[in-house]
């Protein structure tokens, strides 16, 4: 009589990770892409920021980068960093934007969570990035980038002064 055989569920893994847990994390970028906008309704502009980063993606994405905050008539450097999930290709960014809910200049820097969107074909792009942390503080950011990149998903982003 042949023994049976039993087969054992082994998950699909993309880098370690499963495909359950990959697709979660995307849909929950995309929830705080869209929900993000609704959520700050009575946002309070505290100054402005410009940054530049290169982003390379190819299912995950990195992008690294610096920019300037302008706050309370004053200028301050920052360098900004990230991992994510979502996109694919190479693009260089110029994205400027305004700073929300930025009661205290230390508040500024530290981790952020990140949801974008954007496309790059050339010099021809489009997208914009919303961006918070735990203490409130908010950032919304049109982009234009160079290069060959599709853009959708989250980012955990760091920035810390220079």
């Amino acid at each position: 009589m042949p023994a049976e055989t039993r087969q054992l569920a082994v998950p699909h893994t993309i880098d370690g990770v499963t495909r359950r847990r990959f697709t979660a994390a995307t849909l929950a970028c995309l929830g705080l892409a869209f929900a993000w906008p609704a959520a700050a309704a009575n946002p309070v502009q505290s100054g402005t920021v410009t940054i530049e980063q290169v982003q390379i993606a190819f299912i995950g994405s990195g992008n690294l980068g610096g920019g300037t905050l302008v706050a309370g008539g004053s200028k301050y450097g920052f360098t900004v960093g990230g991992l994510g999930v979502g996109g694919f290709g190479v693009s260089k960014m110029e994205a400027t934007g305004t700073v929300y809910n930025l009661h205290n200049l230390a508040d500024f820097s530290g981790a952020y969570v990140q949801a974008r969107y954007g496309l790059a074909v050339g010099s021809l792009s489009t997208g914009e990035l919303w961006l918070q942390n735990a203490r409130g503080v908010a950032i919304h950011l049109k982009a234009k980038r160079t290069g060959l990149a599709l853009s959708l998903g989250g980012d955990a982003v760091y920035i810390d002064f220079d």
